[in-house]
């Protein structure tokens, strides 16, 4: 899967990565903050970009971004409460939000204890009511991490959500997890100016390589779907997910 908006950038070391995904995300909050007077940012839950939002967390980045203007959003979520253990944004908020100074309000959490569909309703309205006039919202930065699977946020293979070209955000049930997830669809994060996927260790090797160099064939690998309309695609990626690139 080739684009021309597409690069693939691999570090010697899981540090060095999130590292430079730190000085990347800071980087892109200047500038749409001077460009549009906010950053929207969509964060990704699971395990490799926890150290990424840590480090946001710390000095220099935590005084480096103007967090009064920085708007955050969830990829997805679990149909959990905000306090569960297996809750994104309770990851995001342990990790980030509660070490930095951003309005509480700039928050925009997915509320999972609602059910599925309707935490999609609830989502994909508040979506539409920040994002007043847009056909699509426009994400400044998108984070995106990769499953062993080739799902990405939570499109999981076979998923009709994959295809959806209507809504924002849909919830549906994920049969090989036995739970009910929530997702922003392919065109809500096609959208955005900058996708980053961020990718870490030597078990995403194998598909890595056939998301990046094989067929295209979304309904096995989801994350092929995420092919930006005008934007740009970045593959942050260390030395042993590019093992075989």
């Amino acid at each position: 899967m080739q684009s021309s908006n597409q690069s693939i950038m691999t570090y010697e070391s899981l540090e060095e990565l999130i590292e430079a995904a730190a000085r990347r995300f800071s980087a892109a909050s200047t500038d749409a903050i001077s460009r549009f007077g906010r950053f929207n940012a969509v964060l990704a839950g699971g395990s490799t970009p926890r150290p990424l939002y840590e480090k946001l967390a710390a000095e220099p980045f935590r005084s480096q971004i103007d967090w009064s203007e920085v708007h955050l959003f969830l990829g997805d979520e679990r149909c959990v409460p905000p306090t569960h253990q297996e809750s994104n944004y309770l990851m995001v908020k342990t990790a980030l939000t509660e070490h930095i100074p951003i309005p509480e309000e700039n928050i925009h959490r997915i509320p999972g204890e609602l059910g599925a569909e309707a935490a999609a309703d609830h989502y994909q309205k508040e979506l539409q009511n920040l994002f007043k006039g847009c056909s699509t919202p426009a994400f400044d930065f998108v984070l995106l991490g990769m499953g062993d699977d080739g799902h990405t946020a939570s499109l999981f293979p076979g998923a009709a959500a994959i295809h959806d070209e209507k809504r924002w955000v849909v919830g549906y049930y994920v049969n090989k997890l036995d739970a009910w997830r929530i997702t922003l669809t392919p065109p809500v994060l096609n959208a955005a100016r900058q996708i980053v996927f961020l990718i870490a260790g030597g078990g995403k090797a194998v598909r890595l390589h056939e998301i990046l160099r094989g067929p295209f064939q979304p309904d096995h690998l989801p994350a092929q779907a995420i092919q930006p309309t005008s934007g740009q695609i970045v593959w942050m990626l260390d030395k042993h997910a590019a093992a075989n690139l």
